[in-house]
């Protein structure tokens, strides 16, 4: 711990992704990081020195989500293939597919109890899943545009959602209604998340703009306008007292909660800065961008008490007007401007700590099954490689992407994100990836005997084409599936509230008739009265 209060640090600097880094999140034990790409792979960084990392590559287009489970034994990752994927972050690399939405799906997010995870898409809907039986559970359909994010709140009862209908949504799990909505965007909603209390949700926007909103009182308790650009990601530290946030202004910014004002502005990447995240102890902190760099911070405003921050904010720069009454919380709406007090950190971005970690390179697996609304079939390009899994195969290769659309529908930026295209080709042959991976088994005996993952490549052009009409049928087929189950479901549900009402009916016919019985009989039984 610093002996005094110290600035945010940087460090690790990891290299690895061939594109744009559009998500990121922390292991809860702290011990590795997912990071998603516009290069369509999954890496998992381990945080440990001259650790290697690995990379999974299984989706067909951008990753635009990750996160990791509440244990950390499973990351779950969506894109924009219209796909969730449940991976195993080990050797082994096992994935599961959930397919349900029919557009890209923005943003995918863990329940507290692991159970279940909720998916927001391009199809207007946000989505339910149980993890536990790898299906699609229920829908949310009351946005009118692109849903770019939804969060559980910390308990599991509320589920936040955003998009580019301008409004936030707050829905009841018990009941799947809406059971608030706040529409004060001139733009759309970029992101939503909850506090760690689950008292307030923050949100953002493509004008720059940045809302807190208390839940106990339904109002906009702070207002900040802090970047110059709009606003992709932001994250809340663990103790509420803090909060990132990223930007297509390339800085990554850290706002004082307690006080209501801008602390620190991170410069470091070059481009937009499409992914923040803090670890679960807050501790680190990592971003990403469309330069394709994964920074890892070291905190260090936390470590000090509050008006041990203070003082030292009082030493170190001109210090700000006192705060104003409005700026406490959870105090009335208050507009939060940039002051040129604001300390800003340019670092050299330069990994000092070790040496690029060694990637090992992971493709699907080759008894994977693609999970259609619960129904386990293998996927076409799964049975090819099952049916030639006794041959020595080449080793897997990378498919070569482009950020092309990756922001194209984004208003508030100048420019569309573009990078280069690159293509990372798997050279050697089985013999070499065998010796990975027994070198690798050697550090982790308790894993058994594993194997690099591999992907078919060099395949005839009428053998791709045949294999995507059957991928582009079994979409149709899963897309009326997913209907017919919803259609189903609310079947169910009225047939449900149908057999309650007749329930209470014969309950109430049988109260009737218990009545009647009870006033013949005090009828019958009165003595007979003579005038």
């Amino acid at each position: 711990m610093a002996s005094v209060m110290e600035d945010p640090a940087l460090e690790r600097h990891f290299k690895g992704h061939k594109d744009a880094v559009t998500c990121a999140d922390f292991n809860p034990n702290c011990k590795q990081l997912a990071t998603g790409s516009a290069d369509k792979s999954l890496m998992i960084w381990n945080l440990a020195t001259k650790a290697r990392a690995l990379r999974f590559v299984g989706h067909q287009d951008i990753i635009t989500g990750v996160q990791f489970s509440p244990f950390g034994d499973l990351v779950a990752t969506c894109s924009k293939d219209r796909t969730v994927r449940l991976w195993t972050p080990c050797l082994k690399g096992e994935s599961a597919v959930f397919k349900a939405h029919t557009a890209t799906v923005r943003s995918v997010c863990f329940s507290h109890d692991g159970q279940r995870l909720v998916t927001a898409s391009d199809d207007k809907s946000v989505k339910v899943w149980s993890v536990h039986r790898q299906r699609f559970i229920y829908s949310l359909n009351q946005h009118t545009n692109w849903v770019r994010c939804a969060r559980f709140s910390p308990d599991g009862r509320i589920i936040a959602s955003c998009g580019d209908d301008r409004t936030v949504r707050l829905w009841d799990t018990s009941t799947r209604q809406c059971i608030n909505c706040l529409t004060e965007y001139t733009g759309s909603a970029t992101f939503v998340d909850f506090n760690a209390n689950g008292t307030c949700i923050a949100s953002s926007g493509d004008d720059s703009s940045l809302k807190i909103w208390d839940l106990r009182t339904n109002k906009l308790i702070q207002h900040y306008q802090v970047h110059s650009a709009g606003i992709n990601c932001f994250s809340f530290h663990p103790s509420n007292n803090y909060l990132i946030s990223a930007s297509s202004d390339s800085t990554v910014k850290i706002l004082d909660l307690l006080e209501g004002r801008l602390i620190y502005t991170l410069h470091g990447h070059k481009g937009s800065v499409l992914t923040v995240a803090f670890s679960r102890a807050g501790e680190l902190f990592a971003s990403g961008g469309a330069d394709g760099q994964v920074l890892m911070w070291r905190t260090n405003f936390d470590t000090k008490s509050y008006q041990d921050v203070l003082r030292q904010h009082s030493r170190r720069s001109s210090p700000d007007p006192p705060p104003h009454l409005t700026d406490i919380h959870p105090r009335g709406p208050h507009l939060h401007l940039p002051q040129p007090s604001t300390i800003e950190i340019s670092p050299t971005v330069a990994d000092t700590r070790s040496i690029d970690p060694h990637v090992i390179e992971l493709g699907q697996a080759v008894y994977n099954t693609m999970l259609l609304n619960g129904r386990r079939r293998l996927s076409p390009a799964q049975a090819a490689t099952h049916s030639r899994h006794s041959n020595s195969l080449p080793a897997g290769q990378v498919a070569s992407s482009r950020l092309e659309a990756w922001k194209e529908h984004e208003r508030a930026n100048g420019a569309s994100l573009t990078a280069g295209s690159q293509a990372g080709a798997g050279g050697g042959g089985r013999g070499r990836r065998r010796e990975e991976v027994e070198e690798y088994d050697e550090e982790e005996e308790e894993r058994g005997q594993t194997y690099p993952l591999q992907v078919l490549s060099g395949y005839p052009v009428a053998l791709d084409t045949t294999l995507q009409h059957i991928v582009q049928q079994l979409d149709i087929l899963t897309q009326t599936v997913a209907v017919l189950e919803e259609r189903l479901t609310l079947t169910e549900d009225k047939l449900k509230d149908c057999l309650v009402h007749q329930s209470q009916v014969l309950k109430d016919v049988r109260a009737s008739e218990e009545r009647g019985r009870r006033e013949r009989g005090r009828k019958n039984a009165s003595p007979a009265r003579f005038t």
